[in-house]
């Protein structure tokens, strides 16, 4: 057990252009983020545009005492179009951005070497680019660290081709009460919430699944037990970043030695502390 677990966020960082302005992002960065005010010590790998947004998004980085890897790209800073109708937000992910080019570099591969956890999701495998290069440095990381594959299904990105094979690179699965409908006709998956769960846990040789059902409940599965929490009642500000924080949360409690119920406990308290205050990034 060491005294700072170390942990890697690998994938997107972009900006949500929200109607009341332009929110810093990007799950594996958010989860980095909270992980590391925790006291992990984290980095974010990705890449940005030579341009505005990008230098911004990199003085939010170190503002927020996010450590990074960045490359600079000769493509757009990354951005998320956030309309809202009727109060519904309806996303629309801009393509071909600094974050679908990661390059491989020598700097990101020694980060991974040392990775107690690396936090991946499928967006960022949109884009051949990326998609090597996140392959390869999970490929790099020890054998003993948790791979996190925090699923964040977005518009037409993903297909059962791509999820099996980031589940069979993966150790740690982590989904919600929407995608888990999707799971289902994909894998063909049976029974209640619960069976399929623990179905997933067996067919991919899992160590732990993580399903969160939003302002209800959420479990954690490993080989032969389970963690239960409802959903704490609080008064929301925002869900930003709120499932992020859960995951960073979780996985530096359980590199901190915690068991599985205690780890999920303070995943729990700790997304609830994030769903009281605005944006993703918030002061612990």
């Amino acid at each position: 057990m060491k005294n700072k677990p170390f942990v890697v966020g690998v994938g997107e960082l972009l900006w949500d252009m929200l109607p009341s302005g332009k929110r810093a992002g990007g799950a594996p960065i958010n989860f980095v983020y909270h992980a590391a005010q925790l006291g992990a010590e984290g980095y974010a790998v990705s890449a940005v545009g030579e341009d505005a947004l990008g230098e911004e998004i990199l003085q939010e980085l170190d503002k927020a005492g996010i450590r990074h890897q960045i490359e600079k790209l000769p493509y757009p800073t990354g951005t998320v179009q956030v309309r809202l109708q009727d109060g519904i937000p309806d996303y629309t992910i801009v393509e071909n951005v600094a974050w679908d080019h990661i390059p491989l570099t020598p700097a990101s591969v020694e980060l991974m070497k040392e990775a107690d956890c690396v936090c991946f999701g499928s967006l960022a495998l949109r884009h051949a680019d990326s998609r090597q290069t996140i392959e390869t440095l999970l490929d790099a990381a020890p054998k003993a660290a948790l791979r996190f594959f925090d699923i964040n299904l977005r518009q037409q990105y993903y297909s059962k081709e791509l999820i099996e094979q980031l589940l069979r690179r993966a150790n740690v699965f982590k989904f919600n009460d929407e995608e888990i409908q999707v799971l289902r006709s994909m894998f063909s998956l049976q029974g209640t919430d619960d069976d399929v769960c623990r179905d997933l846990l067996e067919r991919f040789n899992l160590r732990y699944v993580v399903f969160t059902a939003g302002d209800k409940y959420s479990a954690v599965y490993a080989p032969g037990e389970k963690s239960f929490f409802p959903t704490p009642r609080v008064q929301v500000a925002d869900t930003v970043g709120a499932g992020d924080s859960f995951s960073g949360s979780f996985v530096y409690h359980i590199l901190m030695g915690k068991n599985i119920k205690d780890a999920h406990e303070a995943a729990v308290k700790t997304a609830a502390f994030v769903c009281t205050q605005p944006g993703a990034w918030p002061a612990y």
